[in-house]
């Protein structure tokens, strides 16, 4: 199947053949249809599908076709400023040929050039949903115009309590509308949030729950006082590009990251206590090739999507098994393939045991070849079928895989850079610097 089958607007293809999509996935091909039938939907769908284009390119296409009020006519909620911009940069680049435009609206920046976007009356607004009820309230945001809203993540709001501002969100637009819901999982709010909203709806359901299967997954058993020097052993023993590392907590967060960057890794650390412009410096450097490493909180889960993404760590075990799989949904996307470690210490084997009811099968179990591990017996801890030694070549994380160069100045292994670490100033590469890409604006007033 190709895009030229949806019928979409020749602009539309136009920009859909600039980002180099060639072939709709399989959310795409089944939702696309329903929603440029004007039906409202319930996409149940893993991150990494490619939910964001499946809304995207028949919003634009109705925008297009429907001439409407200089008002917001398309609302985009979603849970984490990480995401909002994501998907307002999707909006942004599929809609390059038309004269249909987007706008970012979230909390942790000033409102000012918020404001100033909004006098240029986008049509569509992605949104989350904090700032986008200060605005309202301030009365610079009117919704009296919307035709289509869209929830994604949906079940990610409801676990960061957003519920009530979406329902406050809900009273806010037309009754009359178009209305799309995504979701990963379905629990019980997103389920009596569908029979609220929703009306004679068309379900889309693609491999929901489970990681991609593209994505290969591996257990280190491992100590909490060995987990750092395991991760280091790993680091050095594996072939890989780009690695996301998860971690529980801010500080550990924080932490880690200035460990790996003093082991000459070229790293970025986000988490929530970083301001915007930081966050933003992590992301983009991150994407750009400039740092190889980036460790992060689980706000990273949701909002990133960096290409060549080859690995996922989670150097702490998620506390949910929907957690996993948003972390794990940031490689493998696009049905490249990716892998996914975890280091395990003993309080985790509940959760594992959550997660592969999830996978329908068991993690393989490794132990890293050469590691001291002690008195520790990893076997003993987390019984598998068959316990594994990886192979490997002695290439190291952030190796130069081809399509990624290393900072001017500085050789592949010599990986000392930081942002996003410390609250000095971030160290930066000698000689030219990559160009720094300037996106509009946009807040959510709660942090992640």
């Amino acid at each position: 199947m190709s895009f030229q089958e949806f019928n979409l607007d020749t602009a539309i293809l136009s920009g859909v053949k600039a980002v180099g999509y060639t072939t709709p996935t399989p959310i795409q091909q089944q939702a696309i249809p329903s929603i440029m039938e004007g039906k409202d939907l319930l996409g149940l769908a893993q991150t990494g599908t490619g939910k964001t284009a499946a809304f995207a390119l028949p919003i634009i296409h109705h925008l297009i076709r429907h001439a409407g009020t200089r008002k917001v006519r398309a609302l985009v909620v979603a849970p984490t400023r990480e995401l909002a911009e994501q998907i307002h940069q999707a909006c942004s680049d599929l809609a390059q040929d038309t004269r249909v435009t987007s706008i970012a609206i979230y909390g942790g920046v000033s409102k000012i050039p918020q404001l100033k976007g909004l006098r240029r009356n986008p049509e569509i607004m992605v949104a989350c949903p904090g700032r986008l009820l200060d605005l309202v309230g301030d009365g610079a945001i009117d919704l009296s115009g919307i035709e289509v809203l869209v929830l994604d993540e949906a079940d990610t709001m409801c676990d960061m309590g957003f519920l009530p501002d979406v329902r406050r969100i809900l009273k806010l637009v037309p009754t009359k509308r178009q209305t799309l819901l995504f979701s990963a999982t379905m629990p019980e709010d997103i389920r009596k949030l569908t029979v609220d909203i929703l009306h004679d709806h068309t379900t889309v359901q693609v491999d929901p729950i489970a990681p991609a299967k593209t994505v290969s997954h591996a257990l280190y058993p491992v100590p909490e006082a060995l987990k750092r020097g395991l991760l280091l052993a790993l680091l050095e023993q594996t072939p890989a590009g780009r690695t996301l590392i998860f971690t529980r907590t801010k500080h550990r967060t924080k932490r880690l990251a200035l460990d790996l960057a003093n082991h000459k890794y070229r790293v970025a650390s986000l988490q929530g206590n970083l301001s915007q412009n930081r966050r933003q410096q992590s992301m983009d450097g991150f994407r750009e090739g400039k740092f190889d490493i980036l460790v992060a909180t689980d706000i990273a889960s949701h909002g990133i999507d960096v290409p060549n993404l080859s690995h996922v760590i989670n150097f702490d075990m998620p506390d949910t098994a929907d957690a996993y799989t948003h972390r794990i949904g940031r490689t493998g996307r696009a049905l490249q393939t990716g892998e996914a470690f975890t280091l395990a210490v003993p309080d985790d084997r509940p959760m594992v045991r959550v997660v592969e009811k999830v996978l329908n099968a068991k993690i393989e179990r490794r132990r890293l070849p050469g590691f001291n591990y002690g008195d520790f017996d990893p076997e003993a801890q987390f019984p598998p079928d068959r316990f594994i030694q990886p192979q490997t070549n002695g290439r190291q994380f952030g190796g130069n895989p081809g399509n990624r160069r290393p900072a001017s100045g500085q050789a592949t292994r010599t990986r000392g850079l930081a942002v996003g670490i410390s609250s000095g100033t971030p160290s930066v590469p000698r000689g030219p610097r990559p160009g720094n890409r300037q996106r509009p604006s946009g807040g959510r007033s709660r942090s992640a």
